[in-house]
């Protein structure tokens, strides 16, 4: 995993930016709008892909470079299922992930700072991205934006502090220019959530804070529910076409056998037969991952959006209905191959099994 962490010196926020170096492909973690320049250059420079934008929340301190991002990359906008957003690409509760190439980051729910706040782990939780709820010896505030003291002490516990205590936490913040902590170094030194201290102890803690309103809050608030867009910001541009794709009877999206065959390798291909077919006398394709019909739903719940997916059964059918499930879930480059393995076996096209 390729990871580089980038500064906006005006809010301190820390953005993310983690990749597949196999794969090329690459998300951003909670990006500022006034360096969205700095991000392309840097996506350019390594020669990667930017799949999607993540965010921790909803920030009252700056405003996020998803929408822009958008607009000049096509990449999906990714936010927590509670932050309250409209128009998202995907809303992301607790314990689904969202995969780059190889990489998964699972979102762990953590409320307090927000109603939305999400912590992104990796899939061998040897990192943290924690946005506001843990920041190094401190955490964020809970005195406004559906802040509650003792919401956010549960999350941290249960969430955070349950890691392995070798796990890198890295905040969404810092204002004196550390990178970088640990869950063993936070539940011991962090002021506010470790040595011990208690839940009441806690809660009456945060209460006693006195603190100024970001600058930024009444700006920040309302654009970053509106992904970031503000007034005068286009629309997106379609999502330009990447196959010779027809529709079905049923508006299933398909594409034609010679077209998989001439182009195999270059998209996800998933056949949605039962495993006794995968391995029958029709066989499947190269390079082929089974999938069921009945599974398809939740077997691509953290895929990538944007990602093409070719789907593939023994006529034609049932990869028909699973691309339209999938494009109802936000996939916009699935296709369904026209006659499926009955047809490529007729043409002799070469399979597996």
């Amino acid at each position: 995993m390729l990871l580089r962490q980038l500064l906006d010196p005006e809010s301190s926020t820390w953005t993310y930016l983690i990749a597949d170096p196999v794969h090329r492909e690459a998300v951003l973690i909670d990006p500022v709008r006034e360096q969205v320049e700095r991000d392309l250059q840097l996506l350019a420079e390594l020669g990667l892909r930017l799949v999607a934008t993540l965010e921790t929340h909803v920030h009252a301190d700056h405003i996020t470079g998803a929408w822009l991002l958008k607009l000049r990359t096509g990449s999906a906008i990714v936010y927590p299922a509670a932050s309250g957003v409209t128009g998202a690409d995907r809303l992301v509760a607790h314990g689904e992930a969202v995969r780059v190439g190889n990489v998964a980051l699972e979102a762990r729910s953590t409320p307090g700072h927000t109603d939305g706040c999400t912590t992104w782990v990796t899939g061998d939780c040897r990192m943290a991205f924690t946005g506001d709820a843990v920041l190094i010896r401190g955490c964020g505030r809970t005195d406004f934006q559906q802040g509650d003291a003792r919401r956010l002490y549960r999350s941290v516990a249960d969430h955070v502090f349950s890691l392995p205590d070798t796990t890198l936490l890295y905040p969404g913040h810092d204002y004196r220019g550390r990178t970088v902590t640990t869950v063993a170094e936070e539940r011991r030194h962090n002021p506010r959530l470790g040595g011990g201290r208690t839940e009441d102890s806690f809660v009456a803690l945060m209460g006693e804070l006195k603190l100024a309103a970001p600058k930024k809050i009444a700006e920040a608030v309302p654009a970053n529910l509106a992904l970031g867009r503000l007034p005068g910001d286009p629309d997106p541009s379609p999502v330009p076409a990447w196959a010779p794709i027809s529709r079905s009877a049923t508006g299933a999206p398909r594409v034609t056998l010679d077209w998989v065959a001439a182009h195999l390798g270059q998209f996800r291909l998933v056949d949605v037969r039962q495993p006794e077919e995968f391995d029958g006398p029709l066989g499947h394709l190269p390079g082929a991952e089974l999938l069921p019909l009945d599974q398809i739903e939740a077997g691509t719940a953290g895929w990538d959006r944007l990602a093409p997916v070719v789907l593939v059964c023994r006529s034609g059918g049932r990869s028909e209905r699973a691309a339209v499930v999938l494009e109802q879930a936000g996939f916009q480059r699935v296709v369904s191959m026209s006659g499926g393995m009955a047809a490529w076996a007729e043409r002799d096209l070469g399979r597996q099994g």
